[in-house]
């Protein structure tokens, strides 16, 4: 039961406490606060997206997450209508956050294990 406890706990402080924020300031290439145009970008613990991303996804599939605990910014400046998906378990499994493109969120990823870039 305890495990339970924990995991729903996990899933709704990841599902509940997030900000999202759409892309305003792009640049004429199309990075958007130093997250390249069609890439997905997670920054530092804590830090603000003035300061260099520190994980740049760009194929499409899972990728799975290392050493990221805490809140960070995770940018989908992805073309095309293309989704990025925040994901509880490794290689895109329990996924359930949905980032649409030109999207950003401020998530507690702690409990999230991998990140899915996905084709429209």
């Amino acid at each position: 039961m305890r495990k339970i406890l924990h995991a729903a706990a996990a899933l709704a402080l990841a599902t509940a406490a997030v900000t999202t924020v759409g892309a305003t300031g792009a640049q004429a290439d199309g990075a958007w606060d130093g997250c390249p145009y069609g890439a997905v970008c997670i920054y530092g613990e804590g830090a603000p997206t003035s300061t260099p991303p520190t994980d740049v996804f760009w194929s499409y599939g899972a990728h799975n997450l290392q050493n990221k605990t805490g809140w960070h910014w995770v940018l989908n400046n992805q073309s095309g209508g293309a989704h990025a998906h925040l994901c509880l378990g490794y290689n895109g499994t329990n996924c359930n956050y949905d980032m649409p493109a030109q999207n950003g969120v401020w998530a507690d990823l702690t409990p999230v294990n991998s990140i899915t870039l996905e084709r429209p």
